[in-house]
């Protein structure tokens, strides 16, 4: 069963890649006291990813944080590597988080796993957007089809601002 508004995100470690490398971040700890707009892709630089869903994000960003946005973050079931070279091929580094969950961890305990197998990725995350205010969801839009960025858009969350 899916995470639902209202509920507090699952408290687990997920990766970023910091000056000094790769550091474990407690999802507890990284939303603690903030308002956080996140989104969740199936895999970086994947062409709706890469093309449509992190750009919108990225180009929404200064909108985002003057409606009251503290932090972006991107979330994949990508390792910590993978996810710094997206943020650095998309400009995105000291504007949106990445946040690797390399194993699914994350994904799982939120209900959102996407089986990607037939696709040869394996089991990944649905697309998602979402705010979360202090670690709690009050905004959740789940895409219906992982080919497409429109419900989980920055734009669709802007709206809920």
């Amino acid at each position: 069963m899916a995470i639902s508004v209202g509920e507090r995100l699952p408290d687990v470690q997920l990766m970023i890649m910091t000056a000094d490398g790769p550091s474990a971040q407690s999802v507890a700890d990284f939303c603690k006291g903030k308002k956080t707009a996140l989104f969740a892709v199936p895999g970086a630089f994947t062409p709706t990813c890469h093309m449509n869903h992190a750009p919108g994000y990225l180009a929404s960003h200064d909108e985002l944080k003057a409606k009251g946005v503290d932090q972006i973050a991107c979330v994949s079931v990508n390792d910590v590597f993978v996810m710094d070279a997206w943020s650095k091929s998309l400009g995105a580094d000291g504007k949106i988080v990445m946040l690797a969950d390399g194993s699914g961890e994350f994904t799982e305990a939120l209900g959102l796993e996407l089986d990607a197998t037939g696709h040869g990725l394996g089991v990944r995350s649905h697309r998602y957007g979402m705010l979360v205010d202090d670690g709690v969801v009050s905004v959740l839009n789940i895409e219906g089809n992982p080919t497409e960025a429109d419900a989980s858009s920055a734009e669709t969350l802007l709206k809920s601002l």
